[in-house]
């Protein structure tokens, strides 16, 4: 963990607008480290607000809870200060910074969450009993069913169509699935984007959804 000064230290009251934030924080000695205190106490506060509100943080219990909210703050205290130069004023530093600490605390929680949890990488959905209002609505389901196993298994690839079932039907948070296959988000978002547009112009040729543009096809 990281060890910082004290937030509540008289030194670091009333926090500086946007550009000072940048500027104090770009700076060396007792300055910056007012400053970085002032920051690593922001993101605690946004890192135990995340963690409050995350249903999947609810059993890990006090201690890892309190554990992952101060080592989000560290990484995302980290993550800001490496990130100065792309701050361009057009919100608040404070409101800009605290969307740092929301997402290193969610990513930890995900991940303790499925800590030692197997991620199996199965090419085709498990068939699930449709439920349905009438007898209509139930055979349309049924179909459309049908239709998105018949396009996993025909226009994906197999890759394309592990990767979709572990995220769209596993629902495996998309962080931890990369830790576990050693990549990374934007490609994982990539080989869903390419599945969802391929399943997407399957079902329109079935009939399913209406048919493409030819922007939306370029997408």
């Amino acid at each position: 963990m990281i060890h910082y000064r004290d937030p509540g230290d008289p030194r670091t009251e009333d926090p500086p607008p946007g550009e000072e934030w940048v500027t104090q924080l770009s700076m060396t000695g007792p300055v910056r480290e007012n400053a970085v205190a002032r920051l690593h106490g922001l993101m605690l506060r946004a890192a135990r607000h995340q963690v409050s509100r995350m249903p999947d943080a609810a059993g890990l219990g006090a201690a890892l809870r309190e554990e992952i909210v101060h080592s989000a703050a560290d990484e995302a205290t980290l993550s800001v200060l490496t990130r100065l130069s792309t701050f361009e004023g057009r919100s608040r530093f404070t409101t800009w910074a605290y969307k740092f600490g929301i997402l290193h605390a969610g990513v930890e929680v995900r991940r303790a969450a499925w800590n030692g949890r197997e991620i199996e990488l199965h090419e085709a959905a498990e068939p699930r009993e449709a439920t349905a209002a009438s007898p209509e609505a139930y055979a349309e389901g049924r179909d459309l069913a049908e239709a998105v196993r018949d396009g996993l298994g025909q226009v994906l690839t197999p890759h394309q169509r592990r990767i979709a079932v572990a995220l769209l039907v596993d629902e495996v948070p998309i962080d931890v699935l990369a830790e576990r296959l050693g990549t990374n988000r934007s490609a994982l978002y990539k080989t869903l984007h390419d599945a969802r547009k391929r399943l997407r112009a399957h079902l329109s040729a079935q009939g399913f959804l209406p048919a493409q543009t030819t922007e939306e096809v370029n997408r």
